[in-house]
C-alpha cells in the first residue's frame, strides 16, 4: 500500500493528514463543513483513503486551516509517492457538475507549479471563503511536488464550481499516479 504521513503544528494551525492512495476509509474533521465535504468528494473520486485531522484558529477566518490542510496534504503525498517511478506521471480529467464544467491535468513530475483559472461569483459557500479554493491547491501543488491545472471553463454556482473542481483534481490525480511498468521520463529520474 502506498502510503503518506504528515503532520503541522504552528501557533495558527495543528494538522495530521494520513492518505493511503490505494484507497481505505474516509475521516476528514477541519471545522469548516463545506472544506470538509470538498476533502471528502476529493478522496472518493480519487478512490483515496483519507484522514484530516485539523484545528486552527477559526474565529479569525479559515485561511490559515485550509491553507495548511494543503501543505499537509501535499505533503502526505509526497511522502505516499517517495519513489515516483512505475506510475503513469499524468492525469487529465473533465467533469461537469451540474452547470459547472471544471478540468484538472496533472503532472506527478517533482516540479512543483500551479495554473488556477476560476473565477467564482459568489464570496462564501456556507463559512467557506470561496478565495481559499486557490490556496489550498496552490499549498498541495508545491508541497508535493506536482504541476496541476485547473480550470473552470462555465459555471455560475460557486459550490458547484468548487467541486467540480476537486473532483476532477481527483480523478486526474488518481489517474496519474496509476501503476505503469517503468518510469516515463526521458532523463531516466523524476
Amino acid at each position: 500500500m502506498r502510503t503518506g504521513i504528515a503532520n503541522r503544528k504552528t501557533k495558527e494551525t495543528e494538522i495530521s493528514v494520513a492518505l493511503c492512495l490505494d484507497g481505505g476509509s474516509v475521516d476528514v474533521s477541519t471545522g469548516i463543513g463545506f472544506f470538509d465535504h470538498m476533502l471528502e468528494a476529493f478522496a472518493v473520486h480519487g478512490g483515496f483513503g483519507l484522514s484530516v485531522k485539523a484545528n486552527g484558529d477559526l474565529q479569525v477566518d479559515g485561511h490559515h486551516t485550509v491553507e495548511d490542510t494543503g501543505i499537509v496534504l501535499g505533503q502526505a503525498l509526497a511522502d505516499a509517492l517517495a519513489d515516483k517511478g512505475n506510475i503513469r506521471r499524468y492525469g487529465d480529467f473533465r467533469l461537469p457538475m451540474d452547470e459547472a464544467l471544471a478540468s484538472a491535468c496533472v503532472d506527478v513530475s517533482g516540479r512543483p507549479y500551479l495554473v488556477f483559472n476560476a473565477d467564482f461569483p459568489q464570496e462564501k459557500v456556507g463559512e467557506y471563503d470561496t478565495c481559499l479554493t486557490e490556496e489550498f491547491f496552490r499549498a498541495l501543488a508545491f508541497h508535493a511536488g506536482i504541476t496541476l491545472h485547473l480550470r473552470i471553463e462555465y459555471g455560475s454556482n460557486s459550490h458547484h464550481m468548487i467541486e467540480a473542481l476537486f473532483k476532477a483534481a481527483a480523478h486526474a490525480l488518481s489517474e496519474a499516479v496509476a501503476p505503469q511498468k517503468g518510469l516515463l521520463s526521458t532523463k531516466g529520474v523524476l
